[in-house]
């Protein structure tokens, strides 16, 4: 009696507002474990389900990813059956494994890109299996004395002197770097198994015919099952730029001048800037795919690629100066209202006529034509500039900084504050200076722009203009309407 009582025993402690708490008995090691482990469990599912909601949206938002994996699991079916089938594998043996290793390793989402990886495999394995085959009939002329130094000395100058070397070379690592490193790969395998396996010939020559078959079925399944072309996706990068470039230029002005507009679109605005700036690598390495690819739509096997990349450098060089008028917004020293006002129109209308261009260009490059109307907006994008350089020397500075002065020293002695703890109003007309300076470089560097994509509408023949005059009394809105 005296244990049960013991066991149910309650400890009760008086709190000052006069009510009673009861303290529970602490529960034991297996309730601590079985706590924590619910925890755990929690916690991993938690970050399970992160990871397929991030997968989800990832599909959903280009579904073409989710095609991809569909296209190299068929390939990787297909190229099983030389191991599943007795008569395939009967004719190759564990060979067969470098077809489904050439297809994990060869298999990307471009089409470009699986076409620079197969070329460059099936090259590079037959050089160095040709070389390393006849080096070893060379050495075996030599005596077993003489023929492991002879393999050593081939693969010291070919593999570590000659092939290591080329990959240093920005050309031959621009196009061929893949195709070196499986050199050195195969060159090594062939010198050193060459060594102890007899029958050297017909091993290299089943790896080289798995090494074919593999890539040939990346080929056909990457171009035959709804094909991603790395051209097409740089031309569509190319004028997806040119938009976000104008968005930024908009958002950026329209911000500073505090024109009407949604703050959250204005911020969406303002940062596509930064994909700009961004987008150098995925424009080299998309113009470096496109040239192994062959003729799809208007976009033949010798389109100037080279001249994308200038077009993406004088995009970037606007997108520089977009980052600087960025910064002016969120400048502690900021230009009084009446000198803001003062510009606002001209600026304004600036950065409309420098929007126009871009969005004419943008078309230029989406339909491959050239345009009748460029040389009509870029006439009134340069007007404008002048206009705004007009206003800026035709500054009546004197008046706005006695103005200034005298309401920042009311505002002071009204606020009991020494003029001194106030900038200058020369320091408060520099950021506007700034801002107008910004918009006359950015300008001249869509003039720039302008050039690199009439040289890529005279190399790639772009389709001429129906209409050889430039239509002045057309809107200018209407072709962005149209698109």
């Amino acid at each position: 009696m005296a244990k049960k009582a013991s066991s149910r025993l309650e400890w009760r402690i008086n709190v000052p507002d006069g009510a009673s708490k009861v303290l529970e008995p602490e529960s034991g090691a297996v309730g601590k474990i079985w706590v924590g482990l619910k925890g755990c469990m929690g916690i991993i599912v938690l970050k399970v389900w992160r990871v397929l909601e991030n997968a989800w949206h990832i599909g959903v938002a280009d579904p073409r990813k989710v095609i991809h994996c569909i296209k190299v699991g068929l390939a990787l079916s297909i190229v099983s059956l030389f191991y599943y089938m007795r008569p395939l594998y009967d004719d190759f043996g564990g060979n067969a494994m470098w077809a489904v290793m050439t297809v994990v390793v060869v298999f990307e989402y471009t089409v470009g890109a699986t076409f620079y990886k197969c070329i460059n495999r099936v090259i590079a394995t037959f050089l160095a299996g040709a070389l390393g085959v006849g080096i070893h009939l060379v050495a075996e002329q030599s005596g077993d004395q003489l023929k492991p130094i002879i393999l050593g000395i081939s693969v010291f100058l070919f593999v570590t002197s000659a092939a290591t070397f080329s990959r240093f070379i920005p050309s031959v690592k621009a196009r061929f770097d893949y195709g070196a490193m499986i050199f050195i790969l195969t060159f090594s395998l062939v010198s050193v198994s060459g060594y102890r396996v007899v029958e050297l010939f017909e091993l290299a020559h089943l790896r080289l015919s798995t090494i074919a078959i593999g890539t040939s079925l990346c080929i056909l399944v990457t171009m035959l099952f709804c094909p991603v072309w790395a051209g097409c996706e740089l031309h569509h990068l190319i004028h997806q730029n040119m938009e976000k470039l104008a968005d930024s230029l908009d958002g950026c002005v329209t911000e500073y001048f505090k024109e009407n507009g949604s703050e959250k679109d204005l911020n969406k605005k303002m940062q596509g800037y930064k994909c700009v700036l961004n987008s150098k690598a995925a424009e080299e390495s998309m113009a470096n795919f496109a040239r192994w690819e062959p003729t799809h739509g208007r976009l033949n096997f010798r389109h100037p690629w080279k001249q994308y990349l200038k077009i993406g450098a004088s995009l970037r060089n606007c997108a520089y100066c977009i980052e600087t008028l960025n910064s002016c917004i969120s400048s502690e020293i900021q230009a009084p209202p009446c000198l803001r006002k003062h510009f606002s129109n001209k600026c304004m209308k600036a950065s409309s006529y420098s929007i126009n261009v871009l969005k004419e260009l943008v078309i230029t490059i989406v339909k491959m034509k050239k345009s009748s109307n460029i040389d009509v907006k870029v006439a009134e994008m340069n007007f404008a500039v002048e206009e705004l350089v007009d206003a800026l020397k035709s500054l009546p500075t004197t008046h706005f900084i006695a103005t200034t002065t005298g309401e920042e020293s009311t505002k002071a002695k009204a606020e009991g504050v020494e003029g001194s703890e106030h900038p200058s109003p020369i320091m408060k007309v520099l950021p506007l200076v700034k801002v107008v300076s910004m918009m006359v470089e950015i300008a001249t560097r869509i003039g720039g722009v302008v050039n690199a994509v009439e040289e890529l509408a005279r190399l790639a023949e772009f389709k001429a203009a129906k209409d050889g005059k430039p239509k002045q009394n057309q809107p200018t809105d209407k072709l962005v309407a149209d698109h």
